[in-house]
């Protein structure tokens, strides 16, 4: 017995003595992933790979999500849209740069990657090519829409012989819950202020209202009319042979698509990588070439300038929540917090919000708001607006000095909804039933046991109109317009950029770049100041330890397959409406393009 002891003792030492040493190996190999700056190699092809999520604000990654990229899964790595553009600007001018090389296909997740987020890239990949007058190369095996808006003005746009191009046009579908409710006992009580505001009418009905048609039909073709337009530019088309395409062909085989003009060129993958070998100044038969992928070559840049004069680049991305916020919303008190420190910093002289929201809760909101108008009395406040930028994050924006939007931005949403859920029948037919007392006929207004009774249901709707005005009289007096000219264009009706510039919503069109510099000019710095962004992430390594430490992250689970990723986004879309008042300014429905 006293060996059996000795030797299990021996034998649990062994492994906490092994699992240690694979914990230290662990460590060192993610400490070797750490903040070493790369170099460019010399005559070095930039290769912008496509297989990402194109975001505003750093995503934090995961301690899980690091183990299995090392593993080649996990989700895709988003990029900060402003890094990429600065980078591809960099390299414009980098003689170790030869050539630009584009290929992949988008993964946009949340509200990244948005038509307005992919016109800002194009237009820097445009820039990228006259400035540079290197040659810009796009391919792959399948062109989806967003990579073909991309890609269509490259130099040389190839795709594989046994490819695909969609050219399909824009759809929009929203699925309704209405019958299913009723269906399984699940009643919902609604009430909302803006005949456009239909982020309720999933839940109560079983098709789109005439309103909500009508909205989504006009956004729908605003966007496709900016696609066609810029893809029969850079193509040689009229908008009218993208149109007939679209109509007649949709998605077209490779051969299909070199006939139509839609690229230049059918090459297998081994025929490109000889191109870009040549490119390079080597040889078909050289086994690689010197390349650099744009990642790694943000990473390759100088550090950050740091000045007197610093402009303050601060994110709203995701939806409005209250609280501190998680990974993908936006928190009330955490952002608010920053922008007050930005206004007691005196070295900041103009603060620019890049807003990419839907909305969400008023009251954070709200919170966000007030900051940034305390802020604007003592300094030049700008707010360039992504992908997104509607209802609650309107809210955020509508008092600024200047609002830049470019044509594809969804804006407006400029109304206010309530949903009032209570599962009676439900629960009833499972023999479950409720009963208590109360001390006022109000008391007891917030259960989910029964319907609201018509005094109850008054008083939230009379706490939703007051909202709605509330947020008209914050429009007409950033827009400097009456309240019935707002009330006129609001009434929760979503807006492309383009129609909301001309609104009177938007003052110019344009991107994050020339935000900022109009924020320059505003704060009379022109000529003299450094753009000043949030600190990174941390590294993975610090990632790691925290897991160690006995930290839980809510994405741990390997990816998902498709059908799960819908449901986990309806239930994480769910877990944002912590309003507690439960108020929302939040854009009526999530526009998955397709």
């Amino acid at each position: 017995m006293k060996e059996f002891f000795r030797s299990l003792f021996a034998t649990l030492v062994g492994l906490v003595v092994f699992c240690g040493g694979c914990l230290v190996l662990l460590v060192l190999l993610l400490a070797s992933m750490g903040p070493s700056k790369p170099t460019v190699p010399a005559r070095a092809v930039l290769i912008l790979d496509l297989n990402t999520n194109f975001t505003d604000a750093y995503r934090e990654t995961s301690p899980a999500e690091v183990v299995q990229r090392m593993a080649g899964q996990g989700p895709a790595e988003g990029l900060p849209l402003h890094q990429v553009i600065q980078a591809l600007d960099r390299a414009t001018h980098d003689g170790s740069v030869s050539a630009l090389f584009i290929t992949g296909n988008l993964r946009p997740e949340g509200v990244g990657s948005g038509p307005a987020a992919l016109k800002e890239l194009r237009e820097a990949i445009q820039r990228f090519k006259k400035d540079s007058g290197k040659p810009v190369l796009a391919y792959n095996q399948y062109w989806t829409k967003r990579e073909l808006y991309l890609c269509a003005g490259a130099g040389k746009v190839m795709a594989n012989p046994m490819g695909l191009v969609d050219a399909t046009g824009f759809a929009s579908e929203i699925t309704f819950f209405g019958k299913a409710f009723k269906k399984y006992g699940i009643d919902v009580q609604v009430t909302r202020a803006g005949k456009y505001k239909s982020a309720v009418e999933p839940f109560v009905l079983d098709r789109m209202s005439d309103a909500n048609r009508e909205e989504v039909q006009s956004l729908l073709d605003d966007l496709w009319a900016d696609w066609k337009r810029t893809v029969a530019a850079d193509r040689k088309l009229s908008p009218e042979a993208v149109q007939a395409i679209a109509d007649t062909q949709g998605t077209l085989t490779s051969p299909e698509a070199l006939k139509a003009g839609l690229v230049d060129k059918l090459a297998a993958y081994d025929e490109v990588l000889d191109e870009l070998k040549a490119l390079a100044g080597k040889k078909a038969s050289d086994r690689d070439y010197p390349q650099i992928d744009l990642a790694t070559y943000v990473k390759a840049g100088p550090d950050a300038e740091t000045g007197r004069n610093r402009i303050a680049l601060v994110f709203a991305e995701g939806t409005i929540v209250d609280g501190s916020g998680t990974d993908g919303a936006v928190g009330g008190d955490a952002l608010s917090r920053e922008i007050r420190r930005l206004r007691l910093d005196k070295g900041v002289k103009a603060i620019v919000l890049r807003v990419n929201s839907p909305g969400g809760s008023v009251t954070a909101s709200e919170l966000i708001q007030r900051e940034l108008v305390l802020a604007r009395k003592e300094k030049p406040v700008v707010v360039s607006m992504g992908h997104l930028a509607a209802s609650g994050g309107y809210w955020i924006s509508c008092q600024a000095d200047r609002i830049f939007a470019e044509p594809t931005t969804i804006t407006g949403s400029i109304g206010v909804f309530g949903m009032l859920p209570n599962i009676k029948a439900l629960a009833n037919e499972h023999g479950i039933t409720w009963d208590g007392v109360q001390t006022s006929r109000l008391a007891s207004a917030a259960t989910l046991s029964r319907p609201k009774t018509p005094e109850e249901l008054a008083r939230a709707q009379g706490s939703v109109d007051w909202i709605y005005e509330v947020f008209l009289g914050k429009v007409a007096e950033g827009r400097k317009m009456s309240r019935d000219a707002v009330h006129e264009i609001a009434q929760g009706r979503v807006w492309s950029g383009a129609a909301a510039q001309r609104l009177g919503l938007v003052d110019e069109l344009g991107g994050l770049q020339e935000a900022v510099r109009h924020a320059a000019k505003l704060a009379k710095v022109e000529k003299d100041y450094t753009l000043a962004g949030p600190a990174e992430p941390k590294s993975p390594i610090e990632k790691l330890m925290e897991a160690l430490g006995g930290g839980k992250h809510p994405y741990t689970q390997a990816r998902a397959g498709v059908l799960q990723q819908q449901v986990q986004r309806l239930f994480g879309q769910l877990e944002t409406l912590n309003d507690p008042n439960g108020l929302y300014a939040r854009m009526p429905y999530d526009l998955d393009l397709r």
